[in-house]
């Protein structure tokens, strides 16, 4: 198999460790591998599968000769994306710069793979919640098509990266000590107001819009629109902030055109690629953020009717937000188009 030059913009970053554990974990066919951060990481060591490298500047000139560009996610997308493609590289990015594009596919490789080939240079990665929620709509709406969602999200502080995780664990220990509480980071790190998150719950994800939704939920509504091909879907979201360190739970209520039976979609779920069904009511098995973190699939249970509508079903869904969420997603995008090259 050809090796590939790779390229990872925020290699020291939650999603870019997560990036070089699963090169490892998934072989992933490199054979120049680049890690790029900003000016304040630049000169750090990783060791990694025997080597030392060191972190690089990322600039416009870092993408000579490179094939991948793996994106981590914040404001470098937007720089350095561009500067990726000009040199030849496809840019796979996590961040929301490209997402609504109309140019830029927007993919999730188990729903939507003939997206990839409509690619420019650049395919975005979707926000972590919409990835999650995905995995669990496309089996179902191949049964029927789906007229509304309503979902409610319990996401983890690992989606503010790593700064969120350290605040949470702060602030448990302070807790335990009976020390004072100075959040820093939540709900959204570049606001002046902050809350605490320990033994809390934050209802905001992101900035407030003139809609009074979150920039979160509506990045579940219009992402989930162009990834599944359905503008016509009706979609509403709450994005909560939950004192959870890592992998989100989604509660989904899903009305369909068609009676879908809860047989139906347990079967279909159970062989959809990346979701794992637990659902055993009597049993008490479900999805739990716990038992999902470091994961690679998708857990779908607590499936039952909504009585409350004429064609309607409940789901729980969890996943881990750095790895499908994330990176993860990311480099099955790169899997797929090597594969197809390969083909």
């Amino acid at each position: 198999m050809k090796k590939y030059n790779t390229a990872i913009v925020g290699a020291t970053g939650a999603v870019g460790r997560e990036f070089l554990r699963l090169i490892e974990e998934r072989k992933f066919p490199y054979a120049e591998l680049k890690l790029l951060a900003s000016s304040r990481s630049a000169g750090k060591k990783i060791n990694f599968m025997g080597k030392e490298y060191t972190v690089e500047e990322t600039t416009e000139n870092s993408f000579e000769g490179m094939d991948f560009v793996l994106f981590a996610g914040g404001s470098a997308s937007k720089l350095f994306a561009p500067a990726a493609v000009k040199a030849g590289a496809v840019a796979i990015d996590n961040s929301s710069t490209f997402r609504m594009d109309p140019e830029v596919p927007l993919v999730v490789p188990e729903v939507n793979p003939q997206a990839i080939s409509r690619n420019k240079g650049i395919i975005a990665n979707p926000n972590c919640s919409t990835i999650i929620m995905v995995m669990a709509l496309k089996p179902l709406y191949e049964i029927s098509k789906i007229r509304r969602i309503v979902v409610s999200t319990y996401q983890a502080v690992s989606g503010a990266g790593r700064e969120g995780m350290e605040e949470l664990k702060t602030q448990l220990d302070a807790l335990a000590t009976d020390k004072e509480i100075h959040p820093k980071i939540l709900p959204v790190a570049s606001l002046d107001k902050h809350y605490q998150i320990a033994s809390n719950l934050l209802p905001q994800i992101d900035v407030f819009k003139e809609n009074l939704y979150t920039k979160e939920e509506m990045k579940m509504i219009d992402e989930t629109r162009k990834i599944m091909e359905d503008d016509n879907m009706r979609i509403t979201a709450t994005t909560v902030r939950v004192p959870v360190y890592r992998s989100h739970a989604e509660s989904v209520n899903i009305e369909f055109e068609d009676e879908v039976s809860v047989e139906a979609a347990r079967a279909a779920l159970e062989k959809f690629p990346g979701v794992v069904l637990r659902d055993n009511p009597d049993e008490m098995i479900y999805p739990q953020p716990l038992e999902t973190s470091g994961k690679d699939d998708v857990e779908v249970g607590r499936i039952r009717k909504d009585f409350s509508v004429e064609h309607g079903l409940n789901l729980w869904v969890c996943g881990d937000q750095i790895r499908k969420g994330a990176a993860l997603n990311a480099l099955q995008i790169a899997e797929y188009m090597i594969k197809e090259r390969e083909n």
